[in-house]
Parts: C-alpha cells; sequence; structure tokens
C-alpha cells in the first residue's frame, strides 16, 4: 500500500453483524472530528431499513454519516461502483482539510474494494441477469455452480458456492463476456495515497450471539414484517437477497410460521457474523478490540 501522505488516514471500523460498530463509529469520528462513510452494502439502499439495522435518526444527527439510504434497491449497484464513489468522496473530504476519517461497516466486499481495488468487471447485462436469477430459484446454487465448473474451474474452486448470487455474478460475467471470470482478477492491491489502518471489533460468541438474536427480535417488533411485505414485488433483486428479507418473504408465502421465521433469521445470521470472522482472521492488519 503506498502511503504517500502520512497525515492522510483512513480509520475502517469493521466487525460482525450486531457488535456495536454504529455506537463505537460515531465516538471515533467525534473523537477525530471525521464524518462517517458507511462500508454496508444494504444500509445503502433506501427501502431497507428495519432489516438492514440503519442507525437511528439520532445517532444520524450525531455525526454526518455518508451512503446511508442514498440507492434504491431497483439501481444496479456493485462493490466497484462503491470503490469509485467511496474514493472520490474520501479525496474530497482530505480536501476540505480532514486528516483522518473514519469508514464503519461490516461488507467484505466492500472495505476489500476500497482497501485494494476491484477488477474492473464489465456491468451485468440485466436480461441476462433476469435469466440466471430465474435459473437460481428455480434450480438452486448448485446447479448454476455446476455450469460455472464447467466455464470457469478456478473461479468454481474460490467462490462461495453456498452463495446463490456470487455464483450467479460469476456465471453471469463467463457467459456474457465470453472470458472466465477469474480472469478480472486485480493482479495485485491498487496504491492507495493515505494510509489505511483497520480496527475490529470483537465480543464472546455466546455474547455476539445474544445480541444477534435480541436485535432480529426488536426488528420484528419494529416493523420488519411490514416492510418486506412492502418490498414483495422486488424480491428477486439482488438487494433483496439478504438475511432477514430472504426469510420473510417464506413467512409471506407461507412456508414457515412466524416463530420458525425468526428462528431461522436468527441461525442465518450467527452463521453470518461467523463467516464475517472467517474472512477478517485472514487479515493480519486488523487490530482487533474485545468489546
Amino acid at each position: 500500500m503506498n502511503q504517500k501522505d502520512s497525515d492522510r488516514r483512513l480509520i475502517i471500523l469493521l466487525g460482525p453483524t450486531a457488535v456495536g460498530k454504529t455506537d463505537y463509529s460515531i465516538s471515533l469520528a467525534k473523537q477525530y472530528g471525521s464524518p462517517i462513510i458507511s462500508c454496508d452494502s444494504r444500509q445503502i439502499y433506501k427501502e431497507m431499513r428495519i432489516g438492514t439495522a440503519v442507525p437511528s435518526p439520532e445517532q444520524l444527527s450525531a455525526v454526518r454519516h455518508y451512503f446511508i439510504q442514498t440507492k434504491s434497491v431497483t439501481d444496479y449497484y456493485t462493490a466497484g461502483m462503491f470503490e469509485l464513489e467511496a474514493l472520490e468522496l474520501i479525496e474530497s473530504l482530505f480536501a476540505e482539510g480532514h486528516e483522518t476519517l473514519v469508514m464503519s461497516g461490516g461488507s467484505m466486499f466492500y472495505i476489500d474494494a476500497v482497501c485494494n481495488g476491484m477488477a474492473d468487471v464489465p456491468p451485468a447485462d440485466m436480461q441476462l441477469r433476469k435469466q440466471l436469477t430465474d435459473q437460481l430459484h428455480s434450480l438452486g446454487a448448485e446447479k448454476l455452480a455446476e455450469r460455472l465448473k464447467e466455464l470457469d474451474p478456478v473461479a468454481y474452486e474460490d467462490i462461495d458456492r453456498s452463495n446463490g448470487m456470487r455464483v450467479l455474478r460469476a456465471l453471469e460475467v463467463c457467459i456474457g463476456t465470453g472470458r472466465p471470470f477469474s480472469s478480472f482478477k486485480v493482479a495485485g492491491p491498487k496504491q492507495r495515497d493515505f494510509t489505511i489502518e483497520k480496527i475490529g471489533l470483537t465480543r464472546d460468541r455466546d455474547k455476539l450471539y445474544e445480541r444477534i438474536d435480541r436485535r432480529v427480535l426488536s426488528m420484528i417488533d419494529e416493523g420488519l414484517i411490514e416492510e418486506v411485505r412492502s418490498l414483495n414485488g422486488f424480491r428477486n433483486l439482488t438487494a433483496l437477497q439478504t438475511v432477514g428479507y430472504k426469510e420473510v418473504f417464506d413467512y409471506l408465502d407461507g412456508r414457515m410460521s412466524l416463530d420458525e421465521t425468526i428462528s431461522q433469521i436468527q441461525k442465518n445470521t450467527r452463521h453470518y457474523a461467523k463467516r464475517q470472522m472467517t474472512w477478517w482472521k485472514r487479515d493480519g492488519s486488523i487490530k482487533w478490540i474485545s468489546l
């Protein structure tokens, strides 16, 4: 990482869902007189407030926030697009006179995009995406992964094959460009002209899982079911392939009771938190703080 100007510093606060990043990031931002640049790939959507645990109005007013509820679920948006927009914002904030900026969130790909850069993958062909999305729902991720294995065995080995949308995107690029998805990989981290420091928040696993379970119950009380019902017409969009939304769609379809739905959201959120930690444990540059 190129650190041309040590006076320009980006602190990235990361950690698993429900660990307590929002309150901690506000304290950190106040300490440095910085706004908060969100790197949460779901809080960026204005229609998804409850199920993504968007900061409260009081929290949002305490410190200026960016990338919170600025896109629509109908917008095509990627980690690569976030990289460009975030870097442009970071440069403008440094130009305003900030020396230290605070970025906070739990989206692994968004954080990776800012730190290391994303490959210049072509934009999606929306007609092809719709076809593959229909296949994903009718055939399942495993069938799509089998096709990916034929077209790009390298991507097949690297990708999380349980994540249907990741498999879909890789297959989409293979078919749409005639090139393997893996051929678009970044050769190495892109150069940044500011210092990046990563702070990771963690908690005892049982306490984190208790927080997750309580948060899901709070979301239900706040009106998660109605929020998801209002998005029923968009259920096949990428943004809605999200824990807390997928399960409620099943509930609305009569596939699960409310109690089963709550339990399933809690379980899947715990699994997501575990995947986040597994991802970050490979990064030796993160300074971990136990709450």
